[in-house]
């Protein structure tokens, strides 16, 4: 779906300018998102795999919910409404903790380029996994991995089956969720 997004320049700050999503993604604009990862009591990781119709890493796995952040929105909002959207799930925005910004930048052919700004969160699953309802045009699947399993399969031959995050982001993913 092609929304309005607030543009940023390359230090990540708005430029006051706004695009659509898609004029961002084939020109190679920097813009927000919001990357959410769910973890359990029991040191389990939600992970979405993405949708097969997905335009870039389709059928990967990779954090629990992520979304752009509509022109305007806040940040907090923009992760709630993803959330919700997403895994049908609700939360309030206090469960969500902010653990930072992380840059990426991918460029997947010629006419899309993804210049983001990561705002991640994470924030306990309180639910079993058999209650959330994913957006069937956005989420292939849905499961529950092992910190430190994820941890040997993003290491391990399998790393091929997850979006190719750096492995800092990764690393700073699981180091905040262990503690």
């Amino acid at each position: 779906m092609d929304e309005l997004i607030d543009i940023l320049d390359s230090d990540g700050h708005l430029t006051e300018q706004t695009e659509m999503k898609s004029v961002a993604h084939r020109e190679g604009l920097f813009h927000q998102t919001v990357h959410i990862w769910f973890y359990t009591k029991t040191g389990d990781i939600l992970l979405q795999q993405r949708g097969k119709n997905k335009a870039t890493f389709p059928l990967l796995w990779d954090v629990s919910v992520a979304g752009h952040i509509g022109a305007g929105e806040s940040i907090e909002i923009s992760a709630l409404r993803e959330i919700e959207e997403e895994i049908g799930l609700q939360i309030s925005k206090q469960e969500l903790q902010k653990i930072g910004v992380f840059k990426s930048i991918h460029k997947h052919s010629k006419t899309l380029i993804d210049c983001e700004f990561h705002h991640t969160f994470i924030t306990e699953l309180k639910v079993p996994l058999h209650s959330l309802k994913k957006q069937e045009s956005e989420v292939e699947n849905l499961k529950l991995i092992a910190i430190n399993q994820l941890k040997r399969e993003l290491k391990g031959k399998e790393k091929n089956s997850y979006v190719p995050h750096k492995a800092s982001y990764y690393e700073a993913i699981l180091k905040k969720i262990k503690h």
